[in-house]
């Protein structure tokens, strides 16, 4: 629609203009089970009254309010009627002769959501029931009510919910009198503090609810109480642990408390787990969205469980990072989702059971923003952010891991206690306002003494991922006498690293670390003198405890040992370290693809920690389908299917280890007396020791015998049957399209391009069950479809749909060399499509170039 793509220039010269003193925001939302309601013609759609009153700085003048929806029934600026077909264009009212006090009257018909983007509709297929809420972020709030749809235009808000009979509602603030909006069905919510638009929520539906209430003795004496409350689907409610939900929940907000010596500002704590969400979770205050998926159905490891609680405290931080103290405008999205990303796994590790935060840190989140960096489309962390669709793909990498890794080195670089006074200090500075980069450099420079400009310079606007590698020199007797650190990069930034010194101690002890020296590397080449003298390592380990943001590079000698001891160093993080590396230089071409698939299928059966095996899990799958070379891939999948049976046989029965290397059998299962084995645990004629194959763990046999042809459509509607749910669906839907037959393919490949009746949860399942790694003749055909359609999908569909279209469909598995051609001719063709496309295009193309690189590599081998 014209106009919906607010730009960062319209937004200034908006902010400049105006100041909001508060919204009251009245909907009704029983069309969503009794069809038409009052002021509304059409079940699709819901009644959204907004009144707002704002203050112009130039009287006379004009602007805009946002409003994206089917029909406006009225507008009303100041006592008068606004003619609504002339001044709503459709993403947009037009303002005209403004007062200095204004008031605005919107009523209008907005839609209900499928995509996950404004205000979401889901009936779940169990029971019929139908749920309801809100995800907003960056600009959807747009979709649900009339308003100023930018970050820096906070104002309180009031909201009035007409909800069906034997609803529950939740909003940002506590209902006023629950008890009657109970029997009358109006639901009316206490005023908020002042926040901007996208953080606003409702939350609405026969959902299973359960309550708990924190309290805290503050330091003046007064006791501080925070409702706390937790909600599901009535159908997940037997698996709801709402108990750990709420355990973790205090230790944060103990630890927070404890930190930021400022009280949670926003009054009742709710958790809401919701349907087909498109993202992990959103910090609304007072009422936090997180997907559904984080209630476990089955069996799952304590990895799933410690990625919960990551994401409790992640969105937790972002009570004080993001809604107490926000960014003026998206270019500083940073600082909000860098601090919450580093919080998650500093509380994790400071405040709960899962004591190895740092490990999958170090692991997981940034190998996601190494990849980040290395593409075309790499940005600084600080961005420049024109409008709303480059907002939308800024929660990347680089925004959440890279710019929580940059935090974990400036603690380090200017001490823990220095780094929370700072934000002790921009919290009270800056409650309910909004800030700039500049704002936080500045409180820190006061509590660190270090040059927070200069840092920043180098650290939040720039781009790229320094490589750090040892040089060491021994003299007759072994001892060192030299050990430096080179430094490579476009941009050669400053450092603070540990350095480990490891040495094998036999064969109960491992390799363990003898030696460790904090350095400032700086500049090209850094003499590490602390650890001249000392014996030759076995291992040199730069950045030993993951201070820094660096690729970690390793001396002949010491690639060496980790080629034949790696899975004897004893030290998790070490370990995990090395890992990460060993994969950034199979990434980089640096080291054939084959040769990471055997170390894995050496070592990683030792490997303790759960999270890091799910990785290596993950990192193998994606070596042998994208980087090994073409004429290994099938004996390379023989050999990870019989590592991986051996590694389930191995295992101890009934083990979190046990079950992950059950699901990597099953994703990896290669021949016919592997998927005859899958196809016995499943009937129940096969049985593993201590292997309990729950309903999700049916379902992750079921689907790759689907793909190869063995599951057919009877069997997997008889499994629909066992799992008559919502996740059973998307299960089922994944599994129908992943059968290796051309009239599937036509199908899927039409209900996810040529039609928009499939809700955002259905139509990933539908791209993740089409695009399967042993159908690459199968897909071929659509390789060229994929570059007739994407601007015509991006055109017509949300930005969150043509995001997973472009990205889930793009011809990943075909021949590079001629797919990259393809690329670039669509490229060159397309100059002027939109830049958000593009960048989705060029970040295909950066990753198939890298496994071009990469199987070449692995063909030299």
């Amino acid at each position: 629609m014209p106009g919906e793509n607010l730009s960062r220039d319209e937004a200034r010269q908006r902010a400049e203009l105006l100041s909001v003193d508060g919204y009251e925001v009245a909907l009704d939302l029983r069309s969503a089970v009794e069809g038409p309601g009052e002021g509304t013609a059409n079940p699709d759609t819901f009644r959204s009254v907004t009144t707002i009153r704002f203050r112009s700085t130039r009287p006379g003048a004009s602007t805009f309010v946002d409003l994206i929806a089917p029909a406006v029934t009225s507008v009303t600026l100041n006592g008068t009627a606004l003619d609504a077909a002339a001044v709503f264009d459709g993403s947009r009212i037009a303002l005209d002769s403004l007062a200095a006090q204004n008031v605005l009257v919107v009523d209008a018909q907005c839609a209900y959501s499928r995509t996950g983007e404004g205000m979401h509709r889901f009936v779940d297929p169990e029971d019929g029931e139908v749920y309801l809420y809100t995800q907003y972020e960056p600009a959807d709030a747009r979709r649900v009510f009339a308003n100023f749809e930018q970050p820096d235009l906070k104002a309180p808000y009031r909201f009035e919910v007409t909800a069906p009979e034997g609803w529950t509602v939740w909003s940002n603030s506590p209902a006023e009198n629950p008890r009657d909006s109970e029997k009358d069905g109006v639901w009316r919510f206490g005023e908020t503090q002042p926040i901007s638009t996208y953080i606003t929520a409702v939350v609405a539906g026969p959902y299973h609810y359960e309550t708990d209430l924190y309290t805290r003795t503050l330091d003046d004496g007064s006791v501080l109480e925070i409702p706390l409350g937790a909600m599901c689907r009535k159908g997940l409610a037997r698996h709801f642990d709402a108990d750990d939900i709420f355990l973790v929940t205090k230790q944060g907000l103990d630890f927070f408390h404890d930190r930021f010596d400022y009280p949670y500002p926003f009054g009742k704590y709710d958790q809401a787990f919701v349907p087909e969400y498109n993202i992990g979770a959103m910090e609304n205050p007072g009422c936090v969205t997180f997907r559904e998926e984080y209630i476990f159905r089955g069996k799952v490891t304590q990895a799933s469980y410690e990625r919960r609680a990551n994401t409790i405290l992640h969105e937790m931080a972002h009570m004080w990072f993001g809604d107490l103290v926000t960014m003026v405008w998206w270019d500083d999205l940073w600082l909000k989702e860098s601090f919450a990303d580093f919080m998650g796994a500093y509380a994790s590790v400071g405040a709960t059971r899962f004591t190895n935060g740092w490990v999958t840190f170090a692991n997981n989140r940034k190998a996601w923003a190494y990849r980040a960096d290395q593409l075309p489309s790499t940005h600084p962390v600080t961005a420049d952010i024109r409008d709303l669709e480059d907002a939308k793909l800024n929660f990347d990498g680089i925004t959440y891991a890279k710019g929580a890794s940059v935090l974990k080195q400036l603690v380090a670089y200017a001490g823990e206690e220095a780094f929370l006074e700072g934000a002790r200090r921009y919290f009270k500075r800056h409650a309910y306002g909004n800030t700039r980069l500049g704002d936080l450099l500045s409180v820190l420079e006061e509590t660190s003494g270090r040059d927070m400009v200069a840092w920043s310079r180098l650290w939040l606007e720039t781009t790229g991922v320094n490589s750090l590698t040892p040089m060491a020199t021994y003299d007759a007797a072994d001892r060192i006498t030299e050990l430096a650190i080179v430094q490579d990069g476009e941009i050669l930034r400053p450092h603070r690293v540990a350095v480990g010194l490891y040495r094998h101690e036999g064969p109960e002890s491992g390799l363990v670390r003898y030696a460790r020296a904090e350095v400032d590397v700086s500049g090209p080449r850094t003499v590490v003198t602390e650890l001249v003298g000392g014996e030759r390592p076995d291992l040199i380990l730069v950045n030993d405890d993951d201070l820094t943001y660096c690729k970690i590079r390793f001396d002949e000698g010491s690639l060496e040992t980790l080629r034949a001891h790696l899975g004897d160093i004893a030290d998790p993080m070490a370990r995990a370290l090395c890992w990460s590396s060993l994969w950034s230089l199979t990434r980089d071409a640096l080291m054939p693809a084959r040769d990471f698939v055997d170390l894995v299928l050496r070592f990683a059966g030792r490997e303790s920690d759960i999270g890091v095996l799910q990785m290596l899990h993950t990192w193998t799958h994606t070596a042998l389908v994208h980087y090994a070379a073409p004429a290994w891939r099938a004996e390379g999948g023989r050999l990870l299917a019989q590592g991986a049976l051996r590694e389930l046989r191995l295992a101890e029965p009934g083990s979190q280890h046990q079950l992950t290397w059950a699901r990597f059998f099953a994703a990896v299962a290669a021949s016919a007396a592997d998927r005859q084995l899958l196809s016995g645990l499943l009937a129940g004629t096969a049985k593993i020791d201590g292997l309990e194959v729950d309903q999700e763990l049916r379902w992750a046999f079921l689907e790759p015998l689907a793909a190869q042809g063995v599951a057919d459509e009877a069997m997997i509607a008889a499994e629909l049957v066992r799992d008559d749910t919502a996740s059973g669906k998307r299960h089922e839907v994944r599994a129908l399209a992943a059968r290796p037959s051309a009239e599937v393919k036509r199908v899927a490949w039409a209900r996810v391009v040529e039609s928009d009746t499939l809700s955002n949860a259905l139509v990933g399942a539908t791209i993740s069950g089409f695009a399967q790694a042993g159908q690459r003749e199968l897909l071929a055909p659509y390789a060229a479809r994929y570059f007739e359609m994407i601007e015509r999908v991006w055109d017509e569909r949300s930005i969150q749909i043509g995001m997973d279209v472009v990205r889930g469909l793009f011809p990943s598995l075909q021949d590079a060399r001629t797919t990259l051609a393809t690329t670039d001719a669509w490229l060159s063709a397309h100059e002027s499509a939109p830049p958000a496309l593009r960048r989705l295009v060029l970040e295909a193309r950066d990753d198939l170039s890298r496994a071009a690189r990469a199987q070449a590599r692995d063909a030299s081998a």
